[in-house]
């Protein structure tokens, strides 16, 4: 890359960054299609003619997420400290991700018709597991950010990928509205719904196919014998050394409140919006404008980092959040909920990535999955957390959006502990040396 003088180099994304960033293009179809926007309406089209009150199949679906990041969370650290072995990433990746993809196609292929009593309760079964094998990916997918990026980089890498993660999941999203809305094809609206979740299926499948053929892995510990065993000694002896790393383990308490309350409002977002009587074509196209929103805004919370550092990044999505907290009461129409998911928009994807960049540079080197295991516990157990606490709260009150504003309490300690964290660039000798 020369640059003629006086001109600043032009950042060019490598083979190896690009296949990683087309993996966030790959997986984000199904956080749109089945965590965010389409399932929950459906599944809830699907309680109600089982006569499962509203109130009652938010709050199980709540209670449903919950199980799958609980699951993921207790599975998380041990996977990682697995899969930080020489050849262990790969196809602990692939198995995860493909049990992700053969969820979602089990949501597209569920039988109804006399079975409906049930259909509820099995789709939820089958959104678990879906759920379960997305997260877990994400576990191997976070990590291998290393293995295709440098330090100095991994913020613009990081930020793009959620970027185009908001890009890619887009597509089949206008093609499924574009086929739901205009009727075009002469089928049933669940037959669309249903063909929608193949969409996803064979989307995640098809983007994921760079990344298996250009991402290695890169970072890794040799094989020992006894692998399960000792990445269970290796998982103890970091928490038996949290002083060491108490950088980390700082940063990993204030990621767990402030995440929760991300997370809490993305999975929960639709299923509140219904409960407010929006229709389910609104709420779509409401989404999908989240979505476009959220692509520019992601490219440029990790632009502005290089300026202003990660940690200022993300105190800029807190205070955002805490804003759509109190801005959630006044939710009444079409409207004001355009507004909220908007907001959402402009914050999701920039905290998101920022923390995973910010993440990786205060980590030890050879141990990236290990300790993005335990990043993801934090994260995972902090998603119970919120969407139980709202379950509770909604079915308490008769009103989701008395659980939406109790996370703003999640925000506030998250943001106070995060004041306590030190940059990764002032950290970075004290880390090599616990390393």
């Amino acid at each position: 890359m020369t640059q003629q003088a006086g001109k600043k180099e032009k950042f060019v994304f490598t083979k190896e960054e690009k296949s990683w960033i087309f993996q966030d293009w790959a997986n984000s179809a199904f956080s749109i299609m089945v965590v965010t926007a389409v399932f929950p309406l459906f599944y809830k089209a699907v309680a109600s003619n089982a006569g499962v009150s509203d109130a009652d199949s938010t709050a199980y679906l709540g209670y449903a997420n919950s199980i799958a990041t609980a699951s993921v969370a207790l599975m998380a650290p041990v996977l990682g400290a697995i899969a930080d072995y020489k050849g262990f990433r790969r196809p602990m990746f692939t198995t995860t991700t493909l049990l992700g993809i053969l969820g979602t196609l089990g949501i597209a292929f569920m039988p109804g018709g006399g079975a409906v009593d049930i259909a509820w309760l099995a789709l939820l079964v089958l959104y678990v597991l879906s759920n379960i094998g997305f997260s877990s990916a994400n576990v191997f997918y976070d990590a291998s950010l290393m293995d295709v990026t440098t330090s100095s980089r991994m913020s613009r890498v990081s930020s793009t990928g959620f970027g185009m993660g908001y890009i890619g999941s887009s597509i089949p999203f206008i093609v499924f509205i574009l086929i739901y809305t205009t009727g075009i094809l002469p089928v049933p609206a669940d037959w669309v719904i249903r063909g929608g979740f193949v969409l996803t299926a064979l989307w995640w499948f098809v983007f994921t196919i760079p990344y298996w053929r250009n991402v290695e892995q890169k970072t890794y510990i040799e094989r020992q014998p006894h692998v399960v065993k000792n990445s269970f000694k290796r998982l103890w002896g970091t928490l038996k050394r949290i002083k060491e790393y108490r950088n980390v383990f700082l940063f990993l308490l204030a990621y767990f409140f402030y995440i929760d309350g991300v997370g809490t409002i993305f999975k929960m977002a639709t299923a509140v919006g219904a409960d407010v009587g929006l229709s389910g074509t609104s709420l779509i196209i409401v989404m999908l404008i989240t979505q476009v929103v959220a692509f520019p805004f992601s490219i440029l919370y990790g632009v502005l980092s290089k300026r202003f550092g990660d940690k200022k990044m993300i105190y800029a999505g807190i205070v955002t959040y805490l804003f759509i907290c109190l801005y959630a009461l006044t939710l009444d129409s079409l409207q004001t909920f355009l507004i909220l998911a908007l907001l959402v928009g402009t914050a999701q994807g920039g905290i998101q990535s920022l923390s995973r960049s910010f993440f990786g540079r205060l980590i030890p080197d050879k141990r990236h999955n290990e300790f993005f295991g335990l990043y993801n516990i934090f994260g995972k157990f902090s998603s119970i957390l919120g969407t139980t606490l709202m379950g509770l709260i909604t079915q308490q009150t008769g009103n989701s959006l008395d659980g939406v504003f109790s996370l703003i309490a999640l925000f506030l300690l998250g943001g106070a502990l995060l004041l306590f964290v030190k940059d990764p660039k002032q950290h970075e000798g004290d880390m090599q040396e616990a390393a």
